[in-house]
């Protein structure tokens, strides 16, 4: 076979076709169980946008650009409740807070022996809640070296795929009954949860969560303006206590 069929060298060619491999691996995970959850949900999220006037460019660009389906809520609700702009900012900015020690924990997970810093920077644009269960349950099983292009064919193509959904049913929104609507929307929480509880690798993890459940009620009740920080303020508070004893208990 002559030489000049082969545009790289054939040890690069096939260092090309493994790392097309995994990412096409990754992007596999889009027909798991999770990722049709998100789907779903996002279809409840189109009727949302729809029925609080934000137009099907603006709901698709928040889907690709915010992603986190919870800010996504969030913006639309201070849109609607007629936010200032640098108020709507805050309250997406502080939902989004939670996702940061989500990154911390996973970009060491991602990390390579020769990634560059700009590859970890844009693949945590795709690290919300989804993506980042699957990643931790998936990337042990990858090998190093291709764990950003498999977690990048993950994140790309859960964010185009639902960006397509939201934008398919947007336009198909008058043709849905609001309580279908209302139902899908409300299968994303609860797979979070079961998810999270599932996926927590200390028992920790399961503090905070049961935590955050048992004191959102009463907070809601004291202070329904500022019930998710304050919640999140004395679930972290609550859980860093139970690690202070967990530690005092192991090393007296």
């Amino acid at each position: 076979m002559a030489d000049s069929e082969f545009p790289f060298p054939q040890s690069d060619a096939e260092d090309l076709r493994t790392k097309f491999s995994w990412f096409l691996s990754g992007a596999s995970m889009i027909f798991s169980i999770p990722a049709l959850i998100l789907m779903t949900a996002h279809v409840g999220f189109a009727g949302f946008a729809s029925e609080n006037g934000v137009s099907l460019l603006q709901a698709t660009f928040m889907v690709a650009t915010i992603w986190a389906l919870p800010a996504n809520i969030v913006l639309i609700g201070a849109i609607s409740g007629g936010y200032s702009l640098f108020g709507a900012a805050i309250a997406v900015a502080l939902s989004s807070i939670r996702l940061m020690p989500m990154v911390a924990a996973f970009v060491p997970e991602m990390r390579g022996p020769k990634t560059r810093k700009f590859t970890l920077l844009f693949l945590s644009h795709f690290i919300a809640v989804t993506a980042w269960v699957i990643g931790m349950e998936r990337l042990q099983h990858v090998p190093r070296n291709m764990r950003t292009t498999y977690f990048a064919g993950l994140g790309v193509t859960l964010t185009s795929t639902n960006t397509l959904v939201v934008a398919i049913v947007y336009y198909l929104s008058t043709d849905f009954p609001p309580i279908v609507f209302a139902a899908l929307f409300f299968l994303t929480p609860m797979y979070f949860l079961a998810s999270l509880w599932g996926s927590a690798r200390d028992r920790s993890i399961h503090v905070a969560m049961i935590s955050g459940l048992l004191l959102f009620p009463l907070i809601h009740y004291l202070a329904p303006a500022y019930d998710l920080l304050l919640t999140g303020l004395a679930g972290g508070l609550v859980t860093l206590a139970y690690v202070r004893w967990q530690q005092a208990r192991q090393h007296p």
